[in-house]
Protein backbone atom coordinates (compact mmCIF):
# COMPACT_ATOMS: atom_id res chain seq x y z
CA UNK A 1 0.00 0.00 0.00
CA UNK A 2 2.75 2.45 0.92
CA UNK A 3 4.68 1.72 -2.30
CA UNK A 4 1.50 2.37 -4.27
CA UNK A 5 1.02 5.72 -2.52
CA UNK A 6 4.59 6.86 -3.20
CA UNK A 7 4.45 5.76 -6.82
CA UNK A 8 1.22 7.68 -7.36
CA UNK A 9 2.76 10.81 -5.86
CA UNK A 10 5.87 10.53 -8.02
CA UNK A 11 3.93 9.89 -11.23
CA UNK A 12 1.84 12.99 -10.60
CA UNK A 13 4.57 15.34 -9.45
CA UNK A 14 7.00 14.65 -12.32
CA UNK A 15 4.24 15.60 -14.77
CA UNK A 16 3.35 12.28 -16.48
CA UNK A 17 -0.09 13.31 -17.67
CA UNK A 18 -0.25 11.98 -21.22
CA UNK A 19 -2.69 9.37 -22.43
CA UNK A 20 -4.99 9.77 -19.45
CA UNK A 21 -8.02 8.91 -21.49
CA UNK A 22 -8.16 6.60 -24.47
CA UNK A 23 -11.33 8.08 -25.93
CA UNK A 24 -12.32 11.58 -26.96
CA UNK A 25 -13.79 13.52 -24.04
CA UNK A 26 -16.59 15.99 -24.71
CA UNK A 27 -17.73 18.92 -22.61
CA UNK A 28 -21.43 19.16 -21.73
CA UNK A 29 -22.29 22.87 -21.36
CA UNK A 30 -25.66 22.06 -19.82
CA UNK A 31 -24.10 20.15 -16.93
CA UNK A 32 -20.91 22.24 -16.88
CA UNK A 33 -18.65 19.18 -16.92
CA UNK A 34 -16.62 16.82 -19.08
CA UNK A 35 -18.53 13.62 -19.89
CA UNK A 36 -17.31 10.03 -19.98
CA UNK A 37 -18.36 8.82 -23.47
CA UNK A 38 -18.90 5.25 -22.24
CA UNK A 39 -21.22 6.11 -19.32
CA UNK A 40 -22.44 9.64 -20.12
CA UNK A 41 -21.53 10.62 -16.55
CA UNK A 42 -19.67 13.76 -15.49
CA UNK A 43 -15.95 13.27 -14.98
CA UNK A 44 -14.08 14.73 -11.99
CA UNK A 45 -11.92 17.69 -12.95
CA UNK A 46 -9.97 18.38 -9.78
CA UNK A 47 -7.34 21.11 -9.70
CA UNK A 48 -4.03 19.48 -8.75
CA UNK A 49 -0.67 20.85 -7.67
CA UNK A 50 2.74 19.76 -6.48
CA UNK A 51 3.51 19.67 -2.74
CA UNK A 52 -0.08 19.19 -1.54
CA UNK A 53 1.18 18.71 2.03
CA UNK A 54 1.36 22.51 2.27
CA UNK A 55 -2.45 22.65 2.33
CA UNK A 56 -2.94 20.03 5.04
CA UNK A 57 -4.45 21.70 8.11
CA UNK A 58 -1.67 21.22 10.69
CA UNK A 59 -3.43 21.89 14.02
CA UNK A 60 -6.26 20.29 16.00
CA UNK A 61 -8.21 23.51 16.68
CA UNK A 62 -8.74 24.41 13.03
CA UNK A 63 -9.20 20.75 12.15
CA UNK A 64 -12.12 20.49 14.59
CA UNK A 65 -13.75 23.56 12.99
CA UNK A 66 -14.09 22.00 9.54
CA UNK A 67 -10.57 23.21 8.63
CA UNK A 68 -11.57 26.85 9.23
CA UNK A 69 -9.11 29.25 10.84
CA UNK A 70 -8.53 32.39 8.76
CA UNK A 71 -10.46 34.67 11.13
CA UNK A 72 -10.53 32.80 14.45
CA UNK A 73 -8.84 34.35 17.48
CA UNK A 74 -5.02 34.43 17.32
CA UNK A 75 -3.03 31.37 18.34
CA UNK A 76 0.40 29.97 17.30
CA UNK A 77 -1.11 28.11 14.33
CA UNK A 78 -1.97 31.47 12.76
CA UNK A 79 1.16 30.89 10.69
CA UNK A 80 -0.80 28.43 8.55
CA UNK A 81 -4.11 30.28 8.32
CA UNK A 82 -3.43 34.01 8.58
CA UNK A 83 -0.22 35.40 10.03
CA UNK A 84 -1.69 38.91 10.30
CA UNK A 85 -3.69 37.77 13.35
CA UNK A 86 -0.50 37.61 15.43
CA UNK A 87 -0.21 41.40 15.54
CA UNK A 88 -3.69 41.54 17.14
CA UNK A 89 -2.92 39.03 19.86
CA UNK A 90 -3.07 40.12 23.50
CA UNK A 91 -0.33 37.61 24.34
CA UNK A 92 3.40 38.14 24.08
CA UNK A 93 4.88 34.72 23.29
CA UNK A 94 3.16 31.44 22.38
CA UNK A 95 4.32 28.09 21.05
CA UNK A 96 2.38 25.02 19.90
CA UNK A 97 3.16 21.62 18.47
CA UNK A 98 0.88 19.16 16.66
CA UNK A 99 1.29 15.52 15.68
CA UNK A 100 -1.02 14.13 12.97
CA UNK A 101 -0.94 10.41 12.11
CA UNK A 102 -1.56 9.86 8.40
CA UNK A 103 -3.42 6.88 6.88
CA UNK A 104 -3.79 5.38 10.33
CA UNK A 105 -6.84 3.40 9.20
CA UNK A 106 -4.69 1.48 6.73
CA UNK A 107 -2.39 0.29 9.49
CA UNK A 108 0.49 2.57 8.50
CA UNK A 109 2.19 3.84 11.65
CA UNK A 110 5.21 5.68 10.24
CA UNK A 111 3.47 8.28 8.05
CA UNK A 112 2.76 11.51 9.91
CA UNK A 113 2.68 15.29 9.80
CA UNK A 114 4.49 17.20 12.57
CA UNK A 115 4.02 20.95 13.04
CA UNK A 116 5.79 23.38 15.36
CA UNK A 117 4.75 27.04 15.32
CA UNK A 118 4.85 30.15 17.46
CA UNK A 119 5.19 33.90 17.59
CA UNK A 120 6.73 36.73 19.62
CA UNK A 121 5.37 40.25 19.90
CA UNK A 122 8.01 42.98 20.05
CA UNK A 123 5.48 45.50 21.31
CA UNK A 124 1.76 46.26 20.95
CA UNK A 125 2.13 46.73 17.19
CA UNK A 126 4.55 44.14 15.82
CA UNK A 127 5.03 40.38 15.90
CA UNK A 128 7.25 37.81 14.28
CA UNK A 129 6.02 34.28 13.65
CA UNK A 130 7.79 31.06 12.72
CA UNK A 131 6.87 27.48 11.93
CA UNK A 132 8.30 24.16 10.81
CA UNK A 133 6.14 21.61 9.00
CA UNK A 134 7.53 18.09 8.48
CA UNK A 135 5.76 15.37 6.52
CA UNK A 136 7.23 11.88 6.78
CA UNK A 137 6.13 9.14 4.40
CA UNK A 138 7.90 6.45 6.41
CA UNK A 139 10.37 3.83 5.23
CA UNK A 140 9.58 2.25 1.88
CA UNK A 141 11.08 -0.14 -0.64
CA UNK A 142 11.54 1.39 -4.08
CA UNK A 143 10.59 -0.87 -6.98
CA UNK A 144 10.93 -0.60 -10.74
CA UNK A 145 8.32 -1.30 -13.42
CA UNK A 146 8.96 -5.04 -13.02
CA UNK A 147 8.36 -4.85 -9.23
CA UNK A 148 12.04 -5.52 -8.54
CA UNK A 149 13.42 -3.86 -5.39
CA UNK A 150 15.84 -1.07 -6.29
CA UNK A 151 16.51 0.23 -2.78
CA UNK A 152 15.01 1.59 0.40
CA UNK A 153 14.38 5.15 1.49
CA UNK A 154 12.62 7.53 3.86
CA UNK A 155 10.83 10.07 1.65
CA UNK A 156 9.92 13.28 3.41
CA UNK A 157 9.03 16.92 2.87
CA UNK A 158 9.36 20.01 5.03
CA UNK A 159 8.58 23.70 5.10
CA UNK A 160 10.27 26.44 7.14
CA UNK A 161 8.36 29.73 7.45
CA UNK A 162 9.02 33.13 8.99
CA UNK A 163 6.43 35.94 9.09
CA UNK A 164 6.35 39.60 10.04
CA UNK A 165 3.00 40.98 11.20
CA UNK A 166 2.12 44.57 12.06
CA UNK A 167 -0.91 46.52 13.18
CA UNK A 168 -1.76 49.14 10.57
CA UNK A 169 -4.61 50.64 12.62
CA UNK A 170 -6.33 49.69 15.87
CA UNK A 171 -8.60 47.34 13.89
CA UNK A 172 -6.50 46.30 10.91
CA UNK A 173 -3.26 44.35 10.50
CA UNK A 174 -1.19 42.78 7.75
CA UNK A 175 1.59 40.21 7.43
CA UNK A 176 4.15 38.91 4.98
CA UNK A 177 5.42 35.32 5.24
CA UNK A 178 8.48 33.83 3.56
CA UNK A 179 8.89 30.06 3.09
CA UNK A 180 11.53 27.55 2.09
CA UNK A 181 10.13 24.20 0.96
CA UNK A 182 12.04 20.96 0.38
CA UNK A 183 10.67 17.70 -1.01
CA UNK A 184 12.58 14.43 -1.35
CA UNK A 185 10.30 11.65 -2.54
CA UNK A 186 12.72 9.30 -4.29
CA UNK A 187 16.07 10.94 -4.97
CA UNK A 188 18.36 8.68 -7.00
CA UNK A 189 15.54 6.42 -8.20
CA UNK A 190 14.13 6.16 -11.72
CA UNK A 191 10.49 6.06 -12.85
CA UNK A 192 9.86 4.99 -16.44
CA UNK A 193 13.51 5.69 -17.17
CA UNK A 194 13.38 9.21 -15.67
CA UNK A 195 15.85 10.06 -12.89
CA UNK A 196 14.24 11.55 -9.78
CA UNK A 197 15.82 14.40 -7.80
CA UNK A 198 14.78 16.56 -4.88
CA UNK A 199 12.57 19.61 -5.38
CA UNK A 200 13.06 22.99 -3.70
CA UNK A 201 10.89 26.08 -3.67
CA UNK A 202 10.61 29.54 -2.17
CA UNK A 203 7.15 30.97 -1.57
CA UNK A 204 5.32 33.76 0.19
CA UNK A 205 1.98 34.41 1.91
CA UNK A 206 0.19 37.78 2.03
CA UNK A 207 -2.29 38.16 4.89
CA UNK A 208 -4.81 40.73 6.15
CA UNK A 209 -6.91 40.75 9.32
CA UNK A 210 -9.68 43.06 10.54
CA UNK A 211 -11.20 43.06 14.03
CA UNK A 212 -13.98 45.21 15.46
CA UNK A 213 -16.39 45.21 18.39
CA UNK A 214 -20.17 44.90 18.01
CA UNK A 215 -23.24 45.10 20.21
CA UNK A 216 -25.74 42.41 19.18
CA UNK A 217 -28.86 42.09 21.27
CA UNK A 218 -27.11 43.53 24.28
CA UNK A 219 -24.29 40.96 24.10
CA UNK A 220 -20.68 42.03 23.83
CA UNK A 221 -19.63 40.73 20.44
CA UNK A 222 -16.84 40.99 17.94
CA UNK A 223 -16.44 40.51 14.21
CA UNK A 224 -13.21 39.21 12.67
CA UNK A 225 -12.50 39.16 8.94
CA UNK A 226 -9.41 37.74 7.26
CA UNK A 227 -7.88 37.15 3.86
CA UNK A 228 -4.77 35.24 2.84
CA UNK A 229 -3.06 34.54 -0.46
CA UNK A 230 -0.73 31.64 0.24
CA UNK A 231 2.06 29.64 -1.43
CA UNK A 232 2.90 32.08 -4.21
CA UNK A 233 6.26 30.78 -5.38
CA UNK A 234 8.35 29.16 -8.06
CA UNK A 235 7.20 26.08 -9.96
CA UNK A 236 9.03 22.81 -9.25
CA UNK A 237 10.08 19.60 -10.95
CA UNK A 238 11.53 16.32 -9.66
CA UNK A 239 13.40 15.70 -12.93
CA UNK A 240 15.48 17.57 -15.48
CA UNK A 241 12.29 18.08 -17.47
CA UNK A 242 11.49 21.67 -18.42
CA UNK A 243 7.81 21.03 -17.59
CA UNK A 244 7.24 22.15 -14.01
CA UNK A 245 4.33 22.00 -11.58
CA UNK A 246 2.72 24.78 -9.55
CA UNK A 247 2.70 25.05 -5.79
CA UNK A 248 -0.76 24.87 -4.14
CA UNK A 249 -1.49 28.59 -4.51
CA UNK A 250 -4.65 29.49 -2.61
CA UNK A 251 -6.94 32.39 -1.84
CA UNK A 252 -8.69 32.17 1.52
CA UNK A 253 -11.36 34.50 2.94
CA UNK A 254 -12.83 34.00 6.40
CA UNK A 255 -15.21 35.50 8.92
CA UNK A 256 -15.81 34.94 12.62
CA UNK A 257 -18.63 36.32 14.76
CA UNK A 258 -17.82 36.08 18.49
CA UNK A 259 -20.59 36.52 21.06
CA UNK A 260 -20.00 36.78 24.82
CA UNK A 261 -23.28 35.90 26.56
CA UNK A 262 -21.79 36.67 29.98
CA UNK A 263 -18.41 36.58 31.72
CA UNK A 264 -18.21 32.79 31.39
CA UNK A 265 -19.92 31.75 28.15
CA UNK A 266 -18.63 32.69 24.71
CA UNK A 267 -19.54 31.30 21.30
CA UNK A 268 -18.01 31.86 17.86
CA UNK A 269 -19.57 31.22 14.45
CA UNK A 270 -16.89 30.73 11.81
CA UNK A 271 -16.84 30.40 8.02
CA UNK A 272 -13.97 30.09 5.53
CA UNK A 273 -13.94 30.06 1.72
CA UNK A 274 -10.89 28.74 -0.14
CA UNK A 275 -10.11 28.68 -3.86
CA UNK A 276 -7.01 27.30 -5.54
CA UNK A 277 -5.27 29.98 -7.61
CA UNK A 278 -4.45 27.53 -10.39
CA UNK A 279 -5.89 26.96 -13.88
CA UNK A 280 -8.72 24.49 -14.37
CA UNK A 281 -7.39 21.38 -16.19
CA UNK A 282 -8.51 21.06 -19.81
CA UNK A 283 -9.26 17.41 -20.58
CA UNK A 284 -9.07 15.87 -24.03
CA UNK A 285 -7.06 12.99 -25.40
CA UNK A 286 -4.55 14.15 -22.78
CA UNK A 287 -4.53 16.80 -20.09
CA UNK A 288 -3.26 20.11 -21.40
CA UNK A 289 -0.94 21.94 -19.06
CA UNK A 290 -0.81 25.70 -18.53
CA UNK A 291 2.76 26.87 -19.02
CA UNK A 292 2.53 30.42 -17.66
CA UNK A 293 3.98 31.97 -14.50
CA UNK A 294 2.47 31.53 -11.02
CA UNK A 295 1.05 35.06 -11.16
CA UNK A 296 -0.47 34.40 -14.58
CA UNK A 297 -1.97 31.18 -13.21
CA UNK A 298 -3.47 33.01 -10.23
CA UNK A 299 -5.11 35.66 -12.42
CA UNK A 300 -6.35 33.09 -14.92
CA UNK A 301 -7.88 30.92 -12.19
CA UNK A 302 -10.87 33.25 -11.77
CA UNK A 303 -12.19 33.01 -15.33
CA UNK A 304 -10.73 29.97 -17.12
CA UNK A 305 -13.16 27.17 -16.17
CA UNK A 306 -14.92 25.75 -19.28
CA UNK A 307 -18.24 25.93 -17.40
CA UNK A 308 -17.87 29.63 -16.68
CA UNK A 309 -19.17 31.09 -13.43
CA UNK A 310 -20.96 27.88 -12.38
CA UNK A 311 -17.77 25.83 -12.55
CA UNK A 312 -15.69 28.57 -10.93
CA UNK A 313 -18.05 28.45 -7.94
CA UNK A 314 -17.60 24.68 -7.76
CA UNK A 315 -13.89 25.27 -7.21
CA UNK A 316 -14.54 27.02 -3.88
CA UNK A 317 -14.27 24.89 -0.72
CA UNK A 318 -16.48 25.82 2.22
CA UNK A 319 -15.66 25.39 5.91
CA UNK A 320 -18.05 26.25 8.73
CA UNK A 321 -17.42 25.87 12.43
CA UNK A 322 -18.79 26.64 15.88
CA UNK A 323 -16.62 27.10 18.98
CA UNK A 324 -17.97 27.38 22.52
CA UNK A 325 -15.76 28.44 25.44
CA UNK A 326 -16.62 28.22 29.12
CA UNK A 327 -14.61 30.60 31.30
CA UNK A 328 -11.89 30.66 28.61
CA UNK A 329 -10.73 27.30 29.93
CA UNK A 330 -12.87 24.61 28.28
CA UNK A 331 -13.95 24.54 24.62
CA UNK A 332 -16.28 22.40 22.51
CA UNK A 333 -15.91 22.63 18.74
CA UNK A 334 -17.65 21.28 15.65
CA UNK A 335 -17.41 21.94 11.95
CA UNK A 336 -18.16 20.83 8.42
CA UNK A 337 -16.02 20.85 5.27
CA UNK A 338 -17.49 20.70 1.74
CA UNK A 339 -15.80 20.25 -1.62
CA UNK A 340 -17.80 19.76 -4.82
CA UNK A 341 -17.99 16.11 -6.01
CA UNK A 342 -16.35 17.00 -9.35
CA UNK A 343 -13.58 19.02 -7.70
CA UNK A 344 -12.23 16.55 -5.15
CA UNK A 345 -15.34 15.39 -3.28
CA UNK A 346 -13.99 15.82 0.25
CA UNK A 347 -16.92 16.15 2.63
CA UNK A 348 -16.72 15.56 6.36
CA UNK A 349 -17.85 16.57 9.82
CA UNK A 350 -15.32 17.44 12.51
CA UNK A 351 -15.53 17.62 16.29
CA UNK A 352 -13.07 18.57 18.98
CA UNK A 353 -12.28 19.77 22.47
CA UNK A 354 -10.00 22.40 23.94
CA UNK A 355 -8.57 22.86 27.42
CA UNK A 356 -6.55 25.70 28.89
CA UNK A 357 -4.92 25.41 32.30
CA UNK A 358 -2.56 28.08 33.56
CA UNK A 359 0.04 28.52 30.79
CA UNK A 360 -0.77 25.22 29.07
CA UNK A 361 -3.32 24.41 26.40
CA UNK A 362 -4.44 21.30 24.55
CA UNK A 363 -6.76 20.70 21.61
CA UNK A 364 -8.12 17.43 20.19
CA UNK A 365 -9.92 16.87 16.89
CA UNK A 366 -11.66 13.97 15.16
CA UNK A 367 -12.93 13.66 11.58
CA UNK A 368 -16.09 11.86 10.41
CA UNK A 369 -16.58 11.45 6.60
CA UNK A 370 -20.07 12.16 5.27
CA UNK A 371 -19.68 10.50 1.87
CA UNK A 372 -17.94 7.49 0.35
CA UNK A 373 -14.67 9.32 -0.38
CA UNK A 374 -11.93 7.92 1.84
CA UNK A 375 -10.00 10.45 3.91
CA UNK A 376 -6.42 9.92 5.17
CA UNK A 377 -7.61 11.08 8.62
CA UNK A 378 -10.59 8.73 9.00
CA UNK A 379 -10.80 7.57 12.60
CA UNK A 380 -7.74 9.57 13.65
CA UNK A 381 -7.30 11.76 16.72
CA UNK A 382 -5.09 14.82 16.33
CA UNK A 383 -3.51 16.57 19.29
CA UNK A 384 -2.10 20.08 19.64
CA UNK A 385 -0.20 21.20 22.74
CA UNK A 386 0.43 24.90 23.37
CA UNK A 387 2.26 27.06 25.91
CA UNK A 388 1.76 30.73 26.74
CA UNK A 389 4.97 32.44 27.91
CA UNK A 390 3.42 35.90 28.29
CA UNK A 391 4.92 37.90 31.14
CA UNK A 392 2.68 39.61 33.69
CA UNK A 393 4.35 42.90 32.88
CA UNK A 394 3.19 42.59 29.27
CA UNK A 395 -0.40 41.91 30.29
CA UNK A 396 -0.40 45.04 32.39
Amino acid sequence: MKNTIITAIIIFTIGIFTNIYGQAINYDPGRHCYVDPSTDECLPNTILSALPFLRIVPDARGASLGDAGIAISPDPSAMHYNAAKMAMSDKEFELSTTYTPWLKNLGLNDIYLAYLSGYNKFDKLQAIGYSIRFFSLGEIEYRNEDSEITGKGNPSEFEISVAYARKLTDKFSGALTGKFIYSNLAEGQRVQGIAIKTAKAFATDLSLFYKTKLDLGGYKSGLNLGMTISNLGNKITYTEDTIKDFLPQNLGIGGNLEMAFDDYNTMSFIVDFNKMLLPTPVIGDSIKRFDGSPIDAALLSFHDAPGGFVEEMREINYSIGVEYWYDKQFAIRAGYFYEHPLKGDRQYLTIGLGLNYNVYGMSISYLVPTNNTRNPLDGTLRFTFAMDFTKESYKN
